[in-house]
């Protein structure tokens, strides 16, 4: 018995740590956002930048460069220093946002817009044989889906109240018309996707915390940017028609050459300043004149990496073995198998390259018809982290509205080693065929970027002269892999044209609005809760408010460090599932009571008090959850954020409750020899 009790003891003291550290970022996390608000005000103020063009240049680390080209002369020292420590604290911020408890868009404001594919268009450019009855019957069709109906449903039912079949202007001669129907269906499902992929390419680039990009029925798209309040500037970035580019990845000599030419640049701009002491070094450690040198070359390019001890995961990792006469390089990485010839940058060391690659003395050796681009998606090599980086020619050889189709199909070739591996297949138009075959004829051995928004989506390498227009990906490590290259190709000459349905921007004084009543009233439900327990129950409702605290700590605890998203609806699930948790325990504390009456011992009333509740306690959260779970599978948005909250409150409560509890009144009567239970 006694070592059950120091188990359980330990047990819940090493959760309440792990609680407590997984919360401490959330707290900090306002101060740190409070700070940065003031820093932008003040640099805001002196360099004649407004709000957007900083947070613009935040998000591309392009801020010192607008700053030093904005402010005046007098104030371009003091300007530069607060935008250094504006760069410093916004890394900050990032990291301590990705674990602390993410805040949907109803607690901390942002920008809320709805797109819609225009089907009406998208048939009408899809048609043929086009005709002024064509063009009737979809102004019906967008009229009844204008006042509710389906937008298919209403277009078969036009054409057949018209008698007119839809292979006149569809699909294939003598083709049926739900068969056609079924594939104008798809094509509008596949706009949507590639849309989404468009809009998340851009938002990723946007810098937003926690974004939420999901369709809605067969032609709409939801987004809700968390935290950004100029919705022009939201529309502006992500709104615009994607841009699909081929362009030539350069050869490696040429790479390394301009890399060396970088790193000549930034050993000529060395100054002596102190470096940050919490730049990490991923060899053997320096010393003595050797570690002042590379203190001198290092603040200058990463000194926007300063960290706390809770944040060491985003210290910069540096390769002490090229640093002293190639202090760019030593950010980069080579990777094995397929990346091998591929420029990698860990995650940890981007921003200090993105800074870096943007000082004007590294700009002027960089030759004006090349450019380096990152990767769309990084790679993960066991627990770390690679952002590729490609130097490519700055100028297209292909467009992406040359680009007919791409879809995935399956090698069914000779060689043992491709057959059945998932390949994308691509399509060109008349002139992009012309031009394809030029560049491939002329560039075979080397690599063709697939550049989708400024971002190398895929690099594949060009094996020989493709004079039929229709070429082949192959190496695609996975199925997904192949579907996204695909998806992404077809991203880039959207069928049908987007437009913005419904925007809307919920303004951060409504936001805390929303965050402090839901704080009152989730404070006050539980002080109520907390003192009727206490009156009715005596002590051993002091030990049930116990048991409460926990159940709150440990679901916030939990929300953070899985990432959950809260929101309003999210709230009414915590405070729900505290009024359960409080349930189960007048569950238990009746049967106890009961037992009391009944003449039994203190530990016997205990004992068999826990064990009649139990099964009921069980049986009523189990159902709850179902529902939970049922809610979470069907809802969208805010009834998804109440499901998650309330299920994890729900399993919360049931450990506090029963374990918890259990463990505080066994204590008290073994350890304590308490004679009388006071409930």
């Amino acid at each position: 018995m006694q070592r059950k009790l120091i188990f359980k003891v330990l047990l819940i003291l090493v959760l309440l740590v792990a609680a407590i550290v997984s919360l401490l970022p959330t707290f900090r996390l306002g101060g740190l956002q409070n700070d940065e608000t003031s820093l932008i005000q003040r640099l805001s103020t002196l360099s004649g930048l407004t709000r957007t063009e900083i947070e613009v240049g935040l998000t591309s680390a392009e801020l010192e460069g607008r700053v030093r080209r904005s402010a005046a002369e007098s104030d371009r020292e003091e300007s530069l220093r607060l935008a250094d420590e504006l760069i410093k604290l916004n890394a900050r911020i990032n990291t301590t946002q990705g674990k602390a408890i993410k805040r949907g868009l109803d607690l901390q404001g942002g920008t809320y817009l709805v797109y819609e594919i225009d089907l009406r268009k998208f048939l009408d450019e899809a048609g043929k044989n086009k005709d002024a009855r064509l063009e009737d019957i979809l102004n019906a069709t967008q009229r009844d889906s204008e006042e509710g109906s389906d937008f298919f449903t209403a277009l078969q039912d036009n054409f057949a109240s018209r008698d007119i079949k839809l292979n006149r202007y569809y699909g294939r001669r003598g083709q049926a018309d739900d068969e056609i129907l079924d594939e104008l269906k798809k094509q509008a499902e596949d706009a949507v996707n590639r849309t989404l992929e468009v809009l998340r390419n851009r938002i990723d680039q946007f810098g937003v915390s926690e974004p939420t990009i999901q369709p809605q029925g067969n032609s709409r798209i939801i987004v809700e940017l968390p935290g950004i309040q100029n919705i022009q500037r939201a529309k502006s970035v992500i709104g615009t028609t994607a841009l699909l580019e081929f362009k030539l990845v350069k050869d490696p000599e040429i790479v390394w050459s301009v890399l060396n030419d970088v790193d000549k640049a930034l050993r000529s701009k060395r100054q002596g300043t102190t470096l940050p002491a919490d730049v990490a070094v991923d060899t053997a450690a320096v010393t003595g004149d050797q570690a002042q040198d590379q203190q001198l070359s290092l603040n200058e390019l990463f000194g926007d990496q300063t960290v706390t001890e809770a944040d060491e995961d985003t210290s910069i990792l540096v390769d002490q073995q090229t640093f002293q006469e190639k202090p760019f390089t030593s950010l980069l990485r080579g990777l094995p198998g397929r990346y091998s010839d591929v420029v990698s940058v860990p995650a940890q060391n981007v921003r200090a390259v993105q800074r870096a690659l943007q000082l004007p003395e590294v700009q002027n050796v960089i030759p004006s018809d090349v450019q380096f681009l990152w990767a769309t998606r990084p790679v993960t090599m066991g627990e770390q982290s690679f952002q590729r980086l490609y130097l490519v020619k700055k100028e297209a050889e292909l467009l992406g509205s040359m680009l007919s189709n791409a879809d995935v199909q399956i090698d069914g070739g000779s060689s043992s080693l491709r057959a059945g591996q998932a390949e994308v297949h691509m399509e060109l138009n008349s002139d992009g065929t012309k031009i394809f075959a030029k560049v491939t004829g002329m560039n075979v051995g080397k690599q063709l970027a697939i550049v989708l928004d400024g971002r190398v989506a895929s690099a594949p390498n060009i094996k020989e002269k493709i004079p039929s227009g229709s070429a082949r990906i192959d190496g695609m490590g996975t199925m997904e892999e192949a579907k996204d290259l695909a998806l992404i190709l077809r991203a880039g000459a959207l069928p049908a044209p987007v437009k913005v349905l419904a925007e809307d921007t919920v303004g951060p004084s409504m936001g805390q609005d929303s965050i402090q009543k839901g704080q009152r009233s989730a404070m006050l439900g539980l002080m109520l809760v907390m003192i009727f327990v206490v009156i009715y129950y005596r002590a051993v409702g002091l030990i049930a408010d116990f048991a409460l605290i926990l159940n709150g700590i440990f679901v916030m605890a939990i929300m953070a460090g899985f990432g959950f998203v809260l929101t309003l609806p999210g709230i009414a699930g915590f405070i729900l599932s505290v009024a359960m948790a409080i349930d189960s325990n007048v569950l238990i504390n009746e049967r106890i009571r009961e037992e009391l009456r009944n003449g039994k011992t203190i530990r016997a009333a205990i004992d068999q008090g826990y064990s009649r509740a139990f099964i009921t306690i069980l049986d009523s959260n189990l159902t709850t959850l179902i529902v939970a779970a049922v809610l979470y599978s069907f809802g969208t948005g805010p009834v998804r954020g109440f499901a998650v909250t309330l299920a994890i409150g729900i399993l919360v409560s049931m450990f506090t409750a029963i374990y918890v509890t259990r463990m505080i009144l066994d204590i008290a009567t073994t350890q304590f020899n308490v004679k009388k239970l006071y409930i």
